[in-house]
């Protein structure tokens, strides 16, 4: 059995200085537009394409630097990278692809390292336990790991007392390419699993937040339910911005030098 307790990721070798890394002029001239403050949401932003981006820095340097690029488009505020995979769901083999859900609902998308361990399963039982809730707030959960999903299926059917899963209310996914997670910035490569990485997901495809743990440390559900209330509170009210610890029914605050008193001047 393999151990969630995984040692440590090896710090990568000390990298080029950043004055080295840092894109030509006519890069600098194409790079994003200033958001609208404080809203951190897609609205009002304007990208170039990636392409052109990394065309643009490869030539700015002799080093490889195309590769080192990639980290200067962030996930958050942008579409998630699409894809399509075999899933253990009630039991059955089934097909999910996540731009099936634009347009429809909201989307957590949770890698864990692997199947029959000892952290993963306090977290994957955790979110089916509250699914409902999530259901309620029109947002699906979708789990992955580089587990095949003949592996997902006799976890699924091994008792929880015994380390299994029993029956889970949304599917696992199968990431054996270990492509997913690699797009979503989650592989560990020398090791060939996941970090726990956590995504939240609009209607509209767009990534609006991100939390990656390493192998050790469990997630919490409240945590994740409490920022998707709040990230779809602040997309039905986009005037307002949710200050540290927002719950539902809690004071918002307006992002205005002056309005923003009205809201410190009550706590």
């Amino acid at each position: 059995m393999t151990s969630c307790f995984l040692p440590s990721i090896v710090p990568p070798k000390a990298s080029a200085p950043m004055s080295s890394l840092a894109p030509s002029p006519s890069a600098a001239a194409r790079t994003l537009a200033v958001p609208k403050p404080f809203l951190g949401l897609r609205a009002g932003r304007t990208f170039t394409s990636r392409t052109t981006r990394l065309a643009s820095a490869s030539r700015s340097s002799s080093r490889n630097f195309a590769v080192r690029a990639s980290s200067y488009l962030p996930l958050v505020g942008n579409k998630a990278p699409d894809f399509e995979a075999e899933a253990v769901f009630d039991q059955e083999f089934i097909k999910v692809k996540l731009s099936d859900y634009i347009g429809k609902k909201y989307v957590i998308l949770f890698f864990y390292p692997l199947d029959f361990t000892f952290v993963c399963p306090t977290e994957i039982t955790a979110f089916s336990d509250r699914y409902s809730d999530f259901e309620k707030l029109n947002t699906e959960v979708l789990g992955v790991s580089v587990d095949s999903v003949f592996s997902h299926l006799a976890w699924v059917q091994t008792d929880r007392k015994s380390g299994g899963l029993g029956d889970l209310n949304y599917p696992l996914i199968s990431d054996v390419t270990k492509s997913i997670s690699k797009s979503f910035g989650v592989l560990i490569p020398d090791q060939g699993i996941a970090l726990r990485g956590l995504f939240i997901i609009d209607k509209e495809g767009v990534i609006q937040h991100s939390t990656i743990n390493n192998l050790a440390i469990g997630r919490s559900v409240d945590e994740t339910m409490r920022t998707l209330q709040a990230l779809q509170y602040v997309q039905e009210n986009p005037d307002e911005v949710c200050p540290a610890g927002w719950k539902p029914g809690e004071k918002s605050m307006k992002p205005d030098p002056k309005l923003s008193k009205e809201y410190f001047s009550a706590i």
